[in-house]
This record gives structure tokens, sequence and C-alpha cells, in this order.
């Protein structure tokens, strides 16, 4: 019996993969052929999805992308023990340079395994890293994350480690001594998929590294706050949960430790600032999405008052590796304090879109070509932005940045979630700061005025620069205003919204002072 992949991850799926899949088994019970169809994930080269792989002797031939109109001329091919004649035909998947050039550690088994296959993943060293934590102290589990020097992936980049050692200590008031493990997967973030791919790809290893942080703080609940515009992800998410409770991975007694965690899905409120940490934990309470003040921390008052850890996807996603393997081997990737990998994700206008997980210090040049092989439209690419909607917009002068934190800090951009998306020689940056505000203005919670005001008004003072209207003042002016958002706002939507609008000022100028034309001012 060949056995046949084909994904059913949410961009696979997109581009026919569930037609693909059915199609392709009457056609192999018409012909006779004999064939397993294993409905696996994306490896993240979303421009040949839906990519279909045949097992071989030689390992697993790729094609790509594939249509149920292709079917016909595949078995012609004779795919199934790797026609490698059929056009389609990407050779060896391991060979294409775009996977092979990738240094996988969070994203290791996407794309290889059956995502909800608990036998699957533990044949690929799943759980390797629960089996070290239940005979470890909790103590020892934070100091090998801090050790591995894991910094949070959902923007802040602020020390996993720390994060965990402050819920460790924290004394849980009331009779329950509760604490918490909260996942914030409501990826909202423009261009970016990383969280969805681990949840859709490899959702044991989220469990895994979700109970690993309560063994760590002795917290014995955990929820996963997931983007409600996710249904697969959701789907995938709850199969993978109840395997792992059935087999005794979750819930009371660990595998006969004595320990507990028990873990439930929760769908978000469909808004962007509930991707912020107190946000989601009022939204998790079941009350609106409102920012809260800091101090207090949520890691020493969070969810429902108690000591919190709210952790990133790819921040818990990057646990079972570091405990199977040993805070030393993920730290020997990265430079500075940047250490081990971050999956970038490479959207917009751009030739090979998808991810990929490298260790922090290429250069975002490297990255656009040598991966991304420039625009999808084949004109020159002009403008970058990094690290979501609130990420500043690089010109070609900073494309040779080294990716990781301290350098983008230092061109006042930032990384964020390592969402990229590519933009062509046609884009107006003047419209691109405007969307800016404009997208502040329909995500603000609205709690703090600098936020909520200044953001309408920062639509207006550029709709008044574009139209030509007292230019140089009002450019004086947005400055001044973006300078008090950064300073005054209580979290970092208004705070980071003037990034791409500063960005768009300082090094895309003269899209802010070209003459206006009839559309412009009509």
């Amino acid at each position: 019996m060949v056995k046949v992949y084909i994904p059913r991850d949410t961009t696979a799926l997109a581009m026919g993969a569930e037609r693909l899949a059915t199609e392709m088994a009457v056609e192999a019970k018409n012909r006779g052929a004999e064939i397993e169809i294993v409905r696996n994930s994306s490896r993240g080269m979303f421009w040949l999805e839906p990519l279909v792989e045949v097992e071989t002797a030689n390992g697993r031939v790729a094609f790509g992308p594939v249509e149920a109109k292709d079917i016909d001329s595949l078995f012609d091919a004779d795919f199934v023990n790797g026609g490698l004649s059929h056009p389609l035909c990407q050779g060896l998947t391991e060979e294409i340079p775009y996977l092979k050039k990738q240094q996988r550690l969070t994203f290791a088994r996407a794309g290889i395994t059956d995502p909800v296959s608990l036998e699957d993943y533990q044949a690929h060293d799943g759980f390797k890293g629960l089996k070290k934590a239940l005979e470890m102290s909790g103590q020892s589990i934070v100091d090998e994350v801090k050790n591995s020097g894991l910094r949070g992936r959902g923007g802040a980049a602020f020390p996993t480690g720390i994060k965990w050692q402050t819920v460790h200590d924290a004394v849980a008031p009331g009779d329950a001594a509760q604490k918490y493990i909260v996942c914030n997967a409501d990826e909202g973030d423009s261009g970016t998929f990383a969280d969805r791919m681990v949840m859709e790809a490899d959702p044991f290893m989220l469990i895994e590294g979700m109970t690993i942080a309560g063994l760590a703080v002795g917290a014995t609940q955990g929820y996963i706050y997931l983007r409600s515009e996710y249904p697969i992800a959701h789907q995938i998410l709850n199969e993978a949960l109840a395997k792992a409770e059935a087999a005794n991975l979750l819930g009371e007694n660990i595998q006969g430790s004595g320990k507990t965690f028990h873990l439930e899905v929760r769908l978000g409120a469909g808004a962007y600032i509930c991707g912020e940490e107190t946000s989601l934990l009022e939204s998790l309470e079941g009350k609106r999405g409102l920012v809260r003040a800091k101090p207090p921390l949520p890691a020493i008052v969070g969810l429902f008052g108690q000591p919190t850890i709210v952790n990133n996807v790819l921040s818990l996603a990057a646990v079972p590796y570091i405990l199977a393997e040993g805070a030393k081997a993920y730290a020997d990737y990265g430079m500075g304090r940047s250490l081990g990998t971050l999956p970038f994700q490479l959207a917009g206008n751009i030739k090979r879109g998808g991810l990929v997980e490298l260790a922090f210090g290429l250069t975002l040049r490297e990255l656009l070509e040598d991966f991304g092989g420039g625009t999808f439209s084949g004109r020159p690419m002009r403008a970058v932005q990094v690290g979501g909607p609130l990420g500043a917009y690089l010109p070609e002068s900073q494309w040779d940045t080294p990716l990781d934190y301290e350098s983008f800090a230092a061109v006042s951009a930032v990384l964020g979630h390592g969402g990229v998306v590519a933009f062509d020689d046609t884009v107006d940056m003047s419209q691109q700061a405007r969307f800016a505000m404009e997208f502040c203005v329909v995500e603000s919670c609205g709690k703090c005025t600098p936020c909520r005001i200044g953001s309408t008004r920062g639509v207006e003072v550029i709709d008044r620069i574009v139209n030509d209207e007292n230019r140089e003042d009002n450019l004086e002016l947005l400055n001044d205003l973006c300078d008090t958002m950064i300073d005054g706002s209580l979290c970092a939507m208004g705070g980071m919204t003037p990034f791409p609008v500063k960005s768009v000022i300082n090094h895309f100028p003269e899209d802010l002072h070209k003459p206006v034309t009839e559309d412009m001012a009509s």
C-alpha cells in the first residue's frame, strides 16, 4: 500500500485539497491502484499547494500545485511510484531548496506527520520533553527555559523564563490557590499564519508545551484562546485534546506522576485588541475586551485575579524541544540576545509565499530574495512591512538589517510575530500610513484617549496632507500626534500605531508630497 499525503490545513483546503483527495481516492479505485491517502498538513510552501507527496524507497516525492484536473495525468505518469517525468514533480520533498535551507525546530514535524495521530507524534520525539519534565521540579523546568534564552514570540520579546519565574514565585490568593496557563492563539497580524500552522500541523506540540508550563509553575488549568476565524485549527485542536486525555497525557495524575493539568479551547471575540494579553484575559472572563492598566502584571494578578502565564503559541510550542534536547541545544541557534529560531512568514506581493523557520541573524534581503524569490508581480520591490500592522515599513536601504530583535530596534522597527509583507513599486505609501491610523480607529478598545481619539485625528491629518492643505504644518502636527500616541497610550495598540506612520514620513516622504491629482482631490 503506497502512502499518498494530501494536506488538510486551511491553506491547502482553500486551494482545493478536499476535492483533490476525494477524486484521487475514486480514481485510484477505478485503476486498481492500492494507495492510502494520509491527510497531513502543509509544509509551508504555499505556492505549491495543494502539495501531494508520495512515499517511495528514496523518500517522499512532491508534486505541486496539484488540481483535480491533474489526477489522470499523474496516474498516467505512474506518480504512485514516484514518476519523476510529470511536469508537476518537484523531486524529493526534503531536497526542495526552500525547505532544505531552513533550520526547523518548532516546525520539524509540520507536513511530515498526521496532525492528530498520537502514534505519529510519539514516533517523532513527541512527549519526550514532557516525560523529562514529569521527573523535574518546577524550578528546574523554569531554569531550563530561562537558560534557553527563549523570548516571547508574540511581539514584545519579553524573556519567557522570567515570566514563568514570576508566576512560579507568586502566591495564589484564596482557598483554591489556582494558577493558570493561557495560550494567546488570537493571531491577528496581517500576513501571519505561523500560529495556525502549529495548531493545524502539530497540535500535540502545543498541548505538550502548555502542560510543561503548568508543571513548571504549579498551574492545573490551561486555556487556548483561539482566533474565531480558525475553524480548522479549532477542529484539529479538539481532536488532539481528546486523544491526549484518553492517553492520560492530560488531566488527572498524568502518567501516574500525581500531577494534574487540564486544557480547554475557548474561541476569541473576533477583535484585534483581544490579542493584547490583558484584553484577552478580560474576554476570557466573559467581559468586553478592554485593556487593563499595568501593574499589576498578569503574572501576579491575571485570569480571575490569579497568577497567570500568558504566552504566544510559538513561545509555548518551542518548549517541548527545549526540555527534550536541553537549553543549550536551543540557545546554540541565533545571535546576541536573540536566541533560537523564528518562523518568518512571507506574504503580500511575493513570488514564493510561505513559512521559513531560521535562526535569528540572516538579513531581511536574504529572506526576501533567497526564499521569497522577489515580487509576485515581477515588478521591483519597494517596501516591506515586518511585524504586522503596527510594524514599520522598511525601504531597500534597510533590507540588509539582520533579523534579530536588537538590530531591528536600532532602526526603529520590530520583528513582532515574524510576519513579512512585501509591496512592489506601485504601492502608495501615503495610503499605507493612512491605513495604519484607520486600522487603529477600527480596532482600538477605546479605553485610553491617545489611542481612541489620536488615531481618528491621525486619519484626518493624513487626509489633509494628501490633499495639500497646509502640508508642512500638518506634517509637523502628525509627528507631534505620533509622539503623543507613543508616550501616552495604555498598550501597544496605540503606542505602536505611529511606527508605520513615522516610517513612511522618514523613508517615503515623496509619497506625502505628491502633486494633488483630480482622483485624490475627489
